[in-house]
Protein backbone atom coordinates (compact mmCIF):
# COMPACT_ATOMS: atom_id res chain seq x y z
CA UNK A 1 0.00 0.00 0.00
CA UNK A 2 3.02 2.30 0.60
CA UNK A 3 4.44 1.77 -2.61
CA UNK A 4 1.33 2.67 -4.38
CA UNK A 5 1.00 5.40 -1.95
CA UNK A 6 4.47 6.82 -3.38
CA UNK A 7 3.55 5.94 -7.12
CA UNK A 8 0.47 7.71 -6.64
CA UNK A 9 1.62 11.00 -5.08
CA UNK A 10 4.83 11.09 -7.83
CA UNK A 11 2.22 10.18 -10.78
CA UNK A 12 -0.13 12.99 -9.33
CA UNK A 13 3.16 15.39 -9.56
CA UNK A 14 3.89 14.63 -13.01
CA UNK A 15 0.69 14.93 -14.32
CA UNK A 16 0.86 18.73 -12.35
CA UNK A 17 3.97 19.24 -13.93
CA UNK A 18 3.29 18.51 -17.33
CA UNK A 19 -0.01 20.70 -17.17
CA UNK A 20 2.13 23.50 -17.04
CA UNK A 21 4.92 22.50 -19.90
CA UNK A 22 3.72 23.19 -23.58
CA UNK A 23 3.17 20.11 -25.08
CA UNK A 24 5.40 19.91 -28.28
CA UNK A 25 4.85 18.93 -31.94
CA UNK A 26 7.53 15.74 -32.59
CA UNK A 27 7.03 15.70 -36.09
CA UNK A 28 8.25 14.15 -38.97
CA UNK A 29 8.26 14.79 -42.71
CA UNK A 30 7.14 11.58 -44.05
CA UNK A 31 8.29 11.17 -48.05
CA UNK A 32 5.19 10.06 -50.85
CA UNK A 33 6.27 6.54 -51.92
CA UNK A 34 5.08 4.64 -54.85
CA UNK A 35 2.35 2.71 -53.43
CA UNK A 36 0.41 2.46 -50.45
CA UNK A 37 1.73 2.48 -46.89
CA UNK A 38 1.32 -0.59 -44.23
CA UNK A 39 1.85 -0.75 -40.11
CA UNK A 40 5.27 -1.63 -40.76
CA UNK A 41 6.29 1.65 -42.12
CA UNK A 42 4.24 3.53 -39.73
CA UNK A 43 5.99 1.48 -36.42
CA UNK A 44 9.83 3.04 -37.14
CA UNK A 45 8.07 6.20 -36.59
CA UNK A 46 6.87 5.22 -33.60
CA UNK A 47 9.29 4.07 -32.31
CA UNK A 48 11.24 7.54 -32.30
CA UNK A 49 8.05 8.61 -30.62
CA UNK A 50 7.01 11.26 -33.37
CA UNK A 51 3.63 12.42 -32.62
CA UNK A 52 2.89 14.33 -35.83
CA UNK A 53 3.85 13.24 -39.45
CA UNK A 54 4.05 16.19 -42.48
CA UNK A 55 2.10 14.72 -45.57
CA UNK A 56 3.40 16.37 -48.34
CA UNK A 57 1.27 15.97 -51.88
CA UNK A 58 3.34 17.22 -54.50
CA UNK A 59 1.92 19.71 -57.85
CA UNK A 60 4.31 20.37 -60.53
CA UNK A 61 4.90 23.22 -63.27
CA UNK A 62 6.82 22.32 -65.98
CA UNK A 63 7.93 25.35 -67.12
CA UNK A 64 8.02 28.75 -64.90
CA UNK A 65 7.12 30.56 -67.65
CA UNK A 66 4.00 28.95 -68.29
CA UNK A 67 2.89 28.66 -64.77
CA UNK A 68 0.21 26.25 -64.48
CA UNK A 69 0.18 24.08 -61.17
CA UNK A 70 -0.39 20.55 -62.54
CA UNK A 71 -1.82 18.60 -59.36
CA UNK A 72 -3.11 14.72 -59.07
CA UNK A 73 -1.75 13.73 -62.37
CA UNK A 74 -1.84 9.89 -63.35
CA UNK A 75 2.44 9.82 -63.83
CA UNK A 76 2.52 10.77 -59.89
CA UNK A 77 3.70 8.57 -57.36
CA UNK A 78 0.77 7.00 -54.74
CA UNK A 79 1.68 8.84 -51.52
CA UNK A 80 1.83 12.41 -53.66
CA UNK A 81 -1.65 12.25 -54.47
CA UNK A 82 -4.99 13.34 -53.12
CA UNK A 83 -5.92 9.17 -52.89
CA UNK A 84 -2.29 8.74 -51.39
CA UNK A 85 -2.49 11.35 -48.79
CA UNK A 86 -5.97 10.10 -47.54
CA UNK A 87 -4.48 6.39 -47.34
CA UNK A 88 -0.98 7.59 -45.63
CA UNK A 89 -3.51 9.27 -42.99
CA UNK A 90 -5.63 6.82 -42.31
CA UNK A 91 -2.58 4.42 -41.58
CA UNK A 92 -1.25 7.32 -39.26
CA UNK A 93 -4.29 7.93 -37.81
CA UNK A 94 -5.14 4.54 -36.78
CA UNK A 95 -1.45 4.91 -34.73
CA UNK A 96 -2.23 7.59 -33.12
CA UNK A 97 -0.09 10.04 -34.90
CA UNK A 98 -1.38 13.74 -35.60
CA UNK A 99 -1.02 15.23 -39.01
CA UNK A 100 -0.84 18.17 -41.13
CA UNK A 101 -0.95 17.98 -44.43
CA UNK A 102 1.40 20.16 -46.53
CA UNK A 103 1.48 20.97 -49.90
CA UNK A 104 4.57 20.95 -51.90
CA UNK A 105 5.52 22.53 -55.73
CA UNK A 106 7.93 21.55 -57.89
CA UNK A 107 8.79 23.47 -60.43
CA UNK A 108 10.85 22.07 -64.01
CA UNK A 109 14.48 22.99 -64.63
CA UNK A 110 15.41 23.04 -60.69
CA UNK A 111 13.68 26.60 -60.66
CA UNK A 112 13.48 27.36 -56.78
CA UNK A 113 9.76 27.44 -55.99
CA UNK A 114 10.93 31.07 -53.85
CA UNK A 115 11.93 32.60 -56.93
CA UNK A 116 8.95 31.67 -58.60
CA UNK A 117 7.99 35.36 -60.25
CA UNK A 118 5.54 35.43 -63.20
CA UNK A 119 6.13 38.56 -64.80
CA UNK A 120 2.88 39.14 -67.00
CA UNK A 121 -0.24 39.61 -66.01
CA UNK A 122 -1.91 36.53 -67.41
CA UNK A 123 1.03 34.21 -66.03
CA UNK A 124 -0.10 35.43 -62.59
CA UNK A 125 -3.77 34.72 -62.79
CA UNK A 126 -2.69 31.21 -64.29
CA UNK A 127 -0.45 30.81 -61.48
CA UNK A 128 -3.43 31.66 -59.22
CA UNK A 129 -6.28 29.98 -60.39
CA UNK A 130 -4.52 26.95 -60.73
CA UNK A 131 -2.63 27.34 -57.21
CA UNK A 132 -6.19 28.10 -55.40
CA UNK A 133 -7.43 24.57 -57.14
CA UNK A 134 -4.41 22.94 -55.94
CA UNK A 135 -4.71 24.33 -52.30
CA UNK A 136 -8.34 24.00 -52.32
CA UNK A 137 -8.39 20.62 -53.12
CA UNK A 138 -6.30 19.72 -49.92
CA UNK A 139 -8.29 22.20 -47.53
CA UNK A 140 -10.86 19.78 -48.54
CA UNK A 141 -9.12 16.74 -47.69
CA UNK A 142 -7.47 17.65 -44.91
CA UNK A 143 -10.74 18.65 -43.42
CA UNK A 144 -12.27 15.39 -44.33
CA UNK A 145 -9.35 13.52 -42.91
CA UNK A 146 -9.68 16.25 -39.26
CA UNK A 147 -6.28 16.72 -39.78
CA UNK A 148 -4.95 18.99 -36.86
CA UNK A 149 -2.73 20.99 -38.90
CA UNK A 150 -2.95 22.44 -42.91
CA UNK A 151 0.38 24.53 -44.25
CA UNK A 152 -1.62 26.46 -47.05
CA UNK A 153 2.24 27.07 -49.03
CA UNK A 154 5.70 26.04 -48.79
CA UNK A 155 8.67 28.29 -49.49
CA UNK A 156 6.93 31.07 -52.33
CA UNK A 157 8.67 33.68 -51.33
CA UNK A 158 7.97 36.15 -54.52
CA UNK A 159 4.42 34.87 -54.95
CA UNK A 160 3.97 35.48 -51.44
CA UNK A 161 5.20 39.00 -51.10
CA UNK A 162 3.89 40.47 -54.31
CA UNK A 163 0.44 38.78 -54.57
CA UNK A 164 -0.55 40.35 -50.69
CA UNK A 165 -4.34 40.28 -51.52
CA UNK A 166 -4.78 37.03 -53.63
CA UNK A 167 -3.13 35.55 -50.00
CA UNK A 168 -5.09 36.98 -47.84
CA UNK A 169 -8.75 36.06 -49.97
CA UNK A 170 -6.67 32.56 -49.95
CA UNK A 171 -6.41 32.25 -46.82
CA UNK A 172 -10.23 33.65 -45.81
CA UNK A 173 -11.43 30.63 -48.19
CA UNK A 174 -9.54 28.10 -47.04
CA UNK A 175 -11.10 29.15 -43.15
CA UNK A 176 -14.52 28.44 -44.42
CA UNK A 177 -13.20 24.91 -45.33
CA UNK A 178 -11.29 23.63 -43.46
CA UNK A 179 -11.61 23.86 -39.44
CA UNK A 180 -8.23 23.15 -37.84
CA UNK A 181 -5.07 24.94 -37.30
CA UNK A 182 -3.73 26.65 -40.10
CA UNK A 183 0.13 27.84 -41.23
CA UNK A 184 2.12 28.62 -43.61
CA UNK A 185 6.22 27.54 -44.68
CA UNK A 186 8.41 30.17 -45.19
CA UNK A 187 11.59 29.90 -45.91
CA UNK A 188 14.37 30.59 -43.10
CA UNK A 189 15.02 33.93 -45.18
CA UNK A 190 11.58 34.85 -46.01
CA UNK A 191 9.46 34.94 -42.71
CA UNK A 192 10.47 38.65 -41.40
CA UNK A 193 9.28 39.88 -44.41
CA UNK A 194 5.71 38.67 -44.39
CA UNK A 195 2.65 40.21 -43.02
CA UNK A 196 -0.17 37.77 -42.72
CA UNK A 197 1.25 35.73 -39.78
CA UNK A 198 -1.82 37.23 -38.00
CA UNK A 199 -4.36 35.57 -39.77
CA UNK A 200 -2.75 32.26 -39.17
CA UNK A 201 -2.29 30.23 -36.05
CA UNK A 202 1.31 29.33 -36.18
CA UNK A 203 4.70 31.17 -37.87
CA UNK A 204 5.81 28.63 -40.41
CA UNK A 205 9.50 28.52 -40.89
CA UNK A 206 12.16 26.31 -42.99
CA UNK A 207 14.48 26.61 -40.13
CA UNK A 208 17.18 26.00 -42.14
CA UNK A 209 19.59 29.30 -40.60
CA UNK A 210 23.00 29.07 -41.26
CA UNK A 211 24.86 28.44 -37.71
CA UNK A 212 28.93 27.84 -38.35
CA UNK A 213 31.21 27.70 -41.05
CA UNK A 214 33.43 25.08 -39.50
CA UNK A 215 33.95 21.80 -41.19
CA UNK A 216 32.26 19.87 -38.49
CA UNK A 217 31.21 22.63 -35.11
CA UNK A 218 30.90 21.67 -31.79
CA UNK A 219 27.89 21.77 -29.79
CA UNK A 220 28.60 25.05 -28.14
CA UNK A 221 29.92 26.55 -31.58
CA UNK A 222 26.44 25.89 -33.30
CA UNK A 223 24.29 26.88 -30.12
CA UNK A 224 26.17 30.37 -30.41
CA UNK A 225 25.24 30.21 -34.13
CA UNK A 226 21.83 30.30 -33.13
CA UNK A 227 22.12 33.59 -30.91
CA UNK A 228 21.23 36.54 -33.64
CA UNK A 229 18.30 33.93 -35.63
CA UNK A 230 16.99 33.61 -32.25
CA UNK A 231 16.73 36.99 -31.22
CA UNK A 232 14.64 38.05 -34.71
CA UNK A 233 12.28 35.13 -34.34
CA UNK A 234 11.30 36.15 -31.10
CA UNK A 235 10.52 39.66 -32.25
CA UNK A 236 8.30 38.70 -34.62
CA UNK A 237 6.97 36.27 -32.54
CA UNK A 238 5.85 38.84 -30.18
CA UNK A 239 5.04 41.55 -33.05
CA UNK A 240 2.13 38.80 -33.88
CA UNK A 241 1.40 37.40 -30.98
CA UNK A 242 1.68 33.60 -32.48
CA UNK A 243 3.62 30.68 -31.34
CA UNK A 244 7.05 29.96 -33.64
CA UNK A 245 6.63 26.50 -35.60
CA UNK A 246 9.69 25.07 -37.69
CA UNK A 247 7.71 23.23 -40.33
CA UNK A 248 10.78 21.93 -41.26
CA UNK A 249 14.27 21.37 -39.61
CA UNK A 250 17.28 19.12 -40.62
CA UNK A 251 21.01 18.93 -41.87
CA UNK A 252 23.11 16.43 -43.58
CA UNK A 253 25.44 13.77 -42.44
CA UNK A 254 27.91 15.67 -44.05
CA UNK A 255 31.14 18.43 -43.70
CA UNK A 256 29.95 21.86 -42.76
CA UNK A 257 26.58 20.67 -42.26
CA UNK A 258 25.60 23.99 -40.37
CA UNK A 259 26.93 26.29 -43.18
CA UNK A 260 24.24 26.64 -45.56
CA UNK A 261 22.25 23.75 -44.16
CA UNK A 262 19.45 24.34 -46.90
CA UNK A 263 21.90 22.61 -49.72
CA UNK A 264 20.87 19.39 -50.87
CA UNK A 265 22.33 19.05 -54.59
CA UNK A 266 25.67 18.66 -52.82
CA UNK A 267 26.47 14.62 -54.18
CA UNK A 268 30.42 14.74 -52.46
CA UNK A 269 30.85 15.26 -49.30
CA UNK A 270 32.52 13.26 -46.29
CA UNK A 271 30.06 11.71 -44.36
CA UNK A 272 30.08 13.52 -40.65
CA UNK A 273 27.58 11.79 -38.31
CA UNK A 274 28.82 13.81 -35.33
CA UNK A 275 28.23 17.25 -37.16
CA UNK A 276 24.38 15.60 -38.12
CA UNK A 277 24.20 14.75 -34.11
CA UNK A 278 25.61 18.24 -32.97
CA UNK A 279 23.24 20.43 -35.24
CA UNK A 280 20.32 19.02 -34.14
CA UNK A 281 21.51 18.40 -30.44
CA UNK A 282 22.00 22.22 -30.83
CA UNK A 283 18.58 23.35 -32.20
CA UNK A 284 16.80 20.94 -29.62
CA UNK A 285 18.47 22.53 -26.62
CA UNK A 286 18.09 26.86 -28.40
CA UNK A 287 13.98 25.81 -29.02
CA UNK A 288 11.91 22.60 -27.24
CA UNK A 289 11.94 24.37 -23.74
CA UNK A 290 10.46 27.59 -25.04
CA UNK A 291 7.25 28.13 -23.96
CA UNK A 292 6.69 30.42 -27.66
CA UNK A 293 8.41 27.33 -29.82
CA UNK A 294 5.69 24.81 -31.09
CA UNK A 295 7.77 22.61 -32.39
CA UNK A 296 8.96 21.39 -35.28
CA UNK A 297 8.66 18.28 -38.37
CA UNK A 298 12.23 16.65 -38.91
CA UNK A 299 13.31 16.36 -42.87
CA UNK A 300 12.38 13.85 -43.62
CA UNK A 301 11.88 10.44 -43.19
CA UNK A 302 11.38 7.82 -46.03
CA UNK A 303 8.58 4.60 -45.65
CA UNK A 304 10.95 1.59 -46.65
CA UNK A 305 12.77 1.94 -43.41
CA UNK A 306 15.02 -0.83 -43.36
CA UNK A 307 16.61 0.31 -46.79
CA UNK A 308 17.05 3.86 -46.26
CA UNK A 309 20.25 6.24 -44.66
CA UNK A 310 23.01 4.23 -42.85
CA UNK A 311 26.78 5.00 -41.98
CA UNK A 312 27.91 6.11 -45.23
CA UNK A 313 24.80 7.83 -46.45
CA UNK A 314 25.55 12.18 -46.04
CA UNK A 315 21.81 13.05 -46.79
CA UNK A 316 19.46 14.50 -44.59
CA UNK A 317 17.46 11.32 -43.29
CA UNK A 318 18.73 10.41 -39.68
CA UNK A 319 17.50 7.05 -40.47
CA UNK A 320 19.78 4.22 -39.40
CA UNK A 321 22.31 6.77 -38.26
CA UNK A 322 23.40 7.85 -34.82
CA UNK A 323 21.08 10.88 -35.08
CA UNK A 324 17.81 8.45 -35.68
CA UNK A 325 18.82 7.42 -31.77
CA UNK A 326 19.26 10.94 -30.31
CA UNK A 327 15.91 11.93 -32.33
CA UNK A 328 14.15 8.98 -30.07
CA UNK A 329 15.97 10.14 -27.29
CA UNK A 330 14.95 13.70 -28.10
CA UNK A 331 11.36 13.40 -28.61
CA UNK A 332 10.90 10.72 -25.59
CA UNK A 333 11.49 13.43 -23.49
CA UNK A 334 8.09 15.11 -23.99
CA UNK A 335 6.44 12.01 -25.23
CA UNK A 336 7.01 10.17 -21.45
CA UNK A 337 4.92 12.52 -19.90
CA UNK A 338 2.52 13.78 -22.78
CA UNK A 339 1.18 9.96 -22.59
CA UNK A 340 0.12 11.04 -18.93
CA UNK A 341 -2.15 14.22 -19.63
Amino acid sequence: MKRQHIFLVLLLGVQVYCKGQPSKINGVSFVAARDAITQQHVAPVLRIYSNYVALMPYSFIRTASTPKVEFNNKGAWFGETEKGLLQYAKAFKKADIKIMVKPHLWIGRGVFTGALKPTTETQWKLLESSYRAYIITYAKAAEQLEAELFCMGTELKQFVLHRPDYWAALIKEIRTLYSGKLTYAANWDEYKRLSFWHELDYIGIDAYFPLSDQKSPTLKALEEGWSVHKKEMLGVQQKFKKPILFTEFGYRSIDYTAKKPWEYSRQQGNVNLTAQQNALQALYNQFWTEEWFAGGFLWKWFHNHEQVGGLKNNRFTPQNKPAEELIRQLYSNQSSYNNLI
